[in-house]
């Protein structure tokens, strides 16, 4: 059976899975920020809408080069919101051959409940995923497959771009966007209470990812130190606390905060904050896995 490849275009990064049935061929995360400016604007620029197509050519050439048989191509929050995401679609598809099909939210946290779980020890109880994202965070819960998912619209990007927007952020904005984050998840609760407790909370994608490894120094990804990794409530305060009260180039020192995520992660960090106030997290277990896992484990990008 030949690998399957996913290529993930999300708001803030494009990235690539080349899997086979027993073991990752490729791992990429690359920063496109295909979402940059879509607040204000209400469409994907020109300029970012280019470089997320290099990415993805690149990225379609990798598959092919290890033989993948399949190649998915998601496209998330950023491709839902926009007003010309024809263009893009456009664009892949030429330069490609490949066509990229915009998943709806509620398909994505089922994507990423999958995926997150993937490698992690089975409970028997629920499991509660969150995936913060660039343009939205996505909320599941299940045991083996998924119950109910939600979603609420603010992402790493979006929070940075409406909210955050002195350097380093004033602490009022830090706290409207803590405040819009808990107020979805007042409302989410209200619909959908056995969200609010579950047994295992688990939280995947790159503010997660990222907040775990300042909290342990990283200065390189290892993965399996992250996978698994118990982030304490007051770890991801203490983090918070540091990186918002940093400007952006003190930021950037921090072992284990990629460059390129410097200028997002603060408003990452008030939707990962917000959370784990929110629903009284003591801890949250940190997974490597995503959507991409996701759709690789089932072949396909529809339910």
């Amino acid at each position: 059976m030949s690998p399957i490849a996913v290529i993930d275009v999300g708001t803030n990064s494009t990235n690539l899975l080349v899997t086979d049935a027993s073991t990752d061929l490729e791992r990429i995360i690359t920063v496109t920020r295909l979402g940059e400016g879509l607040h204000a604007s209400g469409v994907l620029s020109d300029a970012a809408m280019a470089r997320t197509v290099d990415v993805i050519e690149s990225h379609a050439a990798r598959a092919r080069e290890l033989g993948a048989g399949t190649v998915l191509l998601a496209g998330t929050a950023a491709c839902r919101r926009a007003r010309n995401t024809a263009d893009l679609v456009a664009s892949v598809r030429e330069r490609t051959g490949l066509d990229l099909t915009v998943v709806p939210a509620d398909i994505e946290a089922s994507l990423s409940f999958a995926g997150a779980l993937r490698g992690l020890p089975r409970i028997a109880g629920n499991t509660l995923v969150v995936d913060i994202g660039g343009g939205s965070t996505e909320l599941t819960v299940g045991v083996d497959s998924p119950l109910h998912t939600a979603s609420i619209p603010v992402g790493a990007v979006t929070a940075t771009e409406s909210e955050l927007t002195s350097d380093p952020p004033h602490p009022a904005d830090l706290t409207n966007v803590i405040g819009a984050v808990q107020d979805d998840l007042e409302e989410m609760g209200r619909l959908h209470p056995e969200m609010l407790g579950a047994q295992r909370v688990v939280g995947v994608a790159g503010t997660i990812v990222t907040v775990a490894a300042v909290e342990i120094g990283l200065a390189t990804f290892d993965d399996a130190v992250l996978h698994g990794f118990v982030l304490t409530r007051d770890a991801a305060e203490d983090v918070f606390r540091t990186l918002a009260t940093e400007d952006l180039a003190q930021r950037r020192k921090n072992p284990g905060l990629p460059a390129d995520r410097a200028d997002v992660i603060v408003g990452g960090c008030c939707i990962l904050v917000g959370v784990m106030r929110r629903l009284g997290l003591s801890e949250i277990v940190v997974s490597t896995r995503s959507l991409m896992d996701g759709a690789a484990l089932r072949g396909r990008l529809a339910p």
